[in-house]
């Protein structure tokens, strides 16, 4: 899943950026309001985090131009502790959430997970197709003959997407939008060959190629 972190303070970027793509995120950062705003209107994010006090241009207005140009991207902004106003401001511009800061990474992280499955329709607390459970904690899968399969970074980030989307037609292009990072070269075949890999771990049948228009994951 990709996430774009809308944040100018650089010690609060650089201590969360590791823990988020350790996390199973494809991280790019913004650090003032006009470049979050050209960002979340031209490239495709799964969520965002954005900073209420940017430079250049405010979060709020950032926040309010993306819905009006209806981009549905769950936002969850960061306020300030006394804020309480940007918080509804925030709510009622469009956010999906907020948290005050200073705030601990693991209720980030259990807040943008909330969000990913209410975006996709999904309610339970756990991701699972079929017979697949997906270990988003431990990055790894979890099948019901009692097998435990571990997956690299970009095979966790590549198989939970496609296990938000079970029986939608995925393009490579959307793959490699929402599984990469910003400057990734958008026309490597790593995708082919992370397609083979997880094929290899949970079996090929799982996921169907269509010629010429992409991928199905069955489950």
């Amino acid at each position: 899943m990709r996430l774009l972190l809308v944040e100018d303070d650089e010690a609060l970027v650089k201590g969360l950026l590791p823990q988020l793509r350790q996390a199973g995120y494809a991280v790019d950062v913004a650090t003032d309001g006009r470049e979050a705003l050209f960002l979340g209107e031209t490239e495709s994010y799964d969520l965002v985090v954005l900073d209420l006090g940017l430079p250049e241009m405010g979060g709020l207005e950032v926040l309010t131009q993306w819905r009006a140009r209806e981009i549905p991207v769950p936002v969850l902004i960061l306020t300030a502790r006394d804020s309480w106003m940007e918080k509804v401001e925030g709510l009622r511009a469009g956010a999906d959430d907020y948290l005050t800061k200073p705030f601990h990474t693991e209720e980030l992280l259990a807040r943008l997970q909330a969000l990913l499955r209410r975006s996709h329709g999904r309610v339970e607390g756990q991701l699972r197709v079929n017979d697949i459970l997906l270990d988003e904690e431990h990055q790894q899968v979890r099948l019901d003959s009692g097998e435990t399969v571990p997956l690299t970074g970009t095979e966790f980030r590549l198989l939970r997407y496609f296990m938000m989307n079970p029986g939608k037609l995925l393009s490579k292009s959307r793959l490699t939008e929402h599984v990469y990072e910003q400057d990734f070269d958008r026309d490597s075949n790593l995708i082919e060959v992370y397609v083979r890999r997880l094929r290899e771990k949970i079996g090929r049948e799982r996921i169907e190629t269509r010629r010429g228009q992409g991928y199905v994951f069955r489950g």
